[in-house]
């Protein structure tokens, strides 16, 4: 079951969310090296860092059956971003968790694609996984992702928000905050 669930892949009315493909490192490295993407990161990421990450992304979905899938749109079969879900490596009281992420390539922004994948992401969370809980977090100064979030139908309380430890002290996106879906709450926010 373990190796029909590391092929799961899902296509949105846009979107085909699938596994890696060494052709993706080019622009996964492009997309990580502008700093309009990454604004909201402590730094843009070399060639080198995004081929760890995507094999990262690959050994998840090996261990886990999901993850963070490249986006892939279906009109030009292009490559523009990554959404899924992981396990968080975060050592924080809300872990183990599993979270919901999402990088689009920046000309690919103000168009849903994000949202449109975040929601497939959380179908499957749900659905298919049957999973309690999905977490999202993010610098507590990312407007777009926080109303994406929102947008999505997840809690926000201020109780859970933290300090991220991969994130040095003063840094101006150390201070993060936690959105938080439940798998009953689910089925309110896509009627």
């Amino acid at each position: 079951m373990e190796e029909a669930m590391a092929r799961l892949e899902l296509d949105t009315p846009r979107l085909r969310m699938r596994g890696w493909q060494d052709s993706d490192l080019d622009a996964l490295a492009e997309m990580c090296a502008d700093p309009l993407v990454m604004r909201y990161f402590p730094a843009l990421l070399s060639r080198d860092e995004c081929a760890a990450a995507m094999a990262r992304c690959r050994i998840h979905f090996t261990r886990h059956g999901v993850g963070f899938w490249a986006l892939e749109r279906k009109d030009d079969g292009r490559f523009i971003g990554m959404a899924g879900l992981a396990w968080t490596r975060l050592q924080l009281p809300f872990c183990p968790a599993v979270e919901i992420g999402w990088r689009l390539a920046s000309d690919q922004w103000r168009q849903g694609l994000a949202l449109e994948a975040a929601q497939a992401s959380l179908t499957c969370a749900f659905e298919h996984l049957q999973l309690p809980e999905v977490v999202a977090y993010t610098a507590a100064v990312n407007e777009p992702s926080r109303q994406l979030m929102s947008a999505l139908g997840m809690q926000h309380e201020a109780r859970d928000d933290f300090e991220h430890p991969g994130v040095p002290e003063g840094h101006p996106l150390r201070a993060h905050v936690l959105y938080r879906m439940i798998r009953d709450n689910w089925g309110d926010t896509r009627r």
